[in-house]
Parts: C-alpha cells; sequence; structure tokens
C-alpha cells in the first residue's frame, strides 16, 4: 500500500491535473499509509523541501531568459549564423553536441535546456534552416526544437562520467563497494570515454540525417523536385 502514492502520480499526469497538487497529494496519501502523523508528514516535506532547494534555481533562470529573448538575445543569435556560410542545423547541433561532452567531461555545467538551449542553441539552429531555406512552418521548427534538446542530452548523459568525481562515478563507485568489488574512479572515467565517442559519431550522424530530412520537408512543401 505504500506504493500508492506512485499510482496517484500516474493518474495524476494522465488526468493533466495540476502537478504540484499531485505531487503533494501522493506525498501526504504515502505518508498516512505508512501510519505517519500529519505534522510527520509535512515535516518531512519541508525538511526535503529546505535540502533540495537549490532545484528551485531554475526559477530565477527563466525570467533572465525572458528579459533576454525581450531585448534581441534570440533575434541576435539567428543573425549571427546567417552571417557565416555554408553552416547548417546539424552543423550548429554537432558542433554543440562536441562542446557539451568537452564541457561536462571537465566537470563544467556548461548547458542545459532552459538555460542555454533554448535561449541560444536552438534560435542558432533554427537560424541556420532560416538562411538556407527562408521562413520555415511549424512542423519543421518543432522538429529542430527537439533535435536541438537531444544533442545536450546526448551530451550530457554520456559523457558526464568522464568527470571522476561527477556524482554518477561516485555513485557507481559506491555501489560496486557495497557489492564488495573493488572500484576505481580513474577506471570508471576511462570506460566512459568510448561511450561519449560513440554517442558523438551517432549524434554526428542523427544531425547530417536531420539536414537531409529537413531539406526533404521544404523541397516536398514547396513542389521543388
Amino acid at each position: 500500500m505504500e506504493l500508492i502514492g506512485i499510482v496517484i502520480v500516474i493518474v495524476g499526469f494522465i488526468l493533466k491535473f495540476d502537478t504540484i497538487a499531485v505531487v503533494l497529494t501522493a506525498g501526504i496519501v504515502t505518508g498516512l499509509v505508512a501510519d505517519m502523523g500529519i505534522f510527520e508528514i509535512l515535516g518531512t516535506i519541508g525538511d526535503t523541501f529546505i535540502k533540495q532547494r537549490h532545484m528551485a534555481l531554475y526559477l530565477l533562470i527563466l525570467p533572465i531568459i525572458g528579459i533576454s529573448e525581450r531585448y534581441g538575445l534570440k533575434q541576435r543569435a539567428i543573425e549571427l549564423i546567417k552571417s557565416l556560410k555554408n553552416m547548417s542545423t546539424g552543423k550548429i547541433l554537432s558542433i554543440y553536441l562536441l562542446i557539451r561532452e568537452i564541457a561536462i567531461a571537465m566537470g563544467l555545467r556548461l548547458g542545459g535546456h532552459a538555460e542555454f538551449v533554448r535561449p541560444l542553441i536552438e534560435p542558432m539552429a533554427n537560424g541556420a534552416a532560416v538562411s538556407q531555406y527562408g521562413e520555415l512552418d511549424e512542423e519543421i521548427e518543432e522538429k529542430i526544437k527537439a533535435a536541438s534538446a537531444a544533442s545536450d542530452n546526448y551530451g550530457n548523459f554520456f559523457a558526464q562520467n568522464i568527470f571522476i568525481a561527477n556524482s554518477g562515478v561516485l555513485l557507481i563507485a559506491g555501489t560496486l563497494e557495497e557489492l564488495g568489488y573493488i572500484a576505481d574512479t580513474v577506471q570508471i572515467a576511462q570506460i566512459a570515454i568510448p561511450v561519449a565517442i560513440i554517442a558523438l559519431v551517432l549524434g554526428v550522424i542523427q544531425n547530417i540525417h536531420l539536414d537531409r530530412s529537413i531539406r526533404k520537408m521544404i523541397e516536398k512543401k514547396r513542389g521543388i523536385k
């Protein structure tokens, strides 16, 4: 019965109820089922919020991004890409993927959807397509948005364990030690290097396919043979 909270979250998200209300309800119900008092439940929720308050930093980032866009950050990014020759959407995203992997491998939190991809990378990728084909329709723009987010995810997820002090590396090492295995964080980081290289290669291939896909969609919509 203690897992009833998971059911509440799933049902709430499917029915598209308010996210915060669903999560709080799931937490309270789970606590009641586990024979916790209401004050103990509220105390646990409060302590967790205080310990994880850094998760709310995005609330400060969003207005900053909005102000930047209001004063032309997105348009400047598009104009910059338009001024570069032979720069396609796929090339922009491939370069970003490489930079993202190098940065995260050095322990630098360069990217992120809200603070980097949305205001800079996606507009530049979109601007590259605009410079080649002119105005884009919504379907192509959404495709570029998805590819931009994917490039950030690939770089972050598959290269983060190259940095030996990354939480993922420490978690792997700690888990292996608890199971009785000798864990070397340096060795774990070394194993992550070929994984990052494979992710980069596959990401570049995907971005090449993206360029071709955009060209075909443009030609089809405009009746170009």
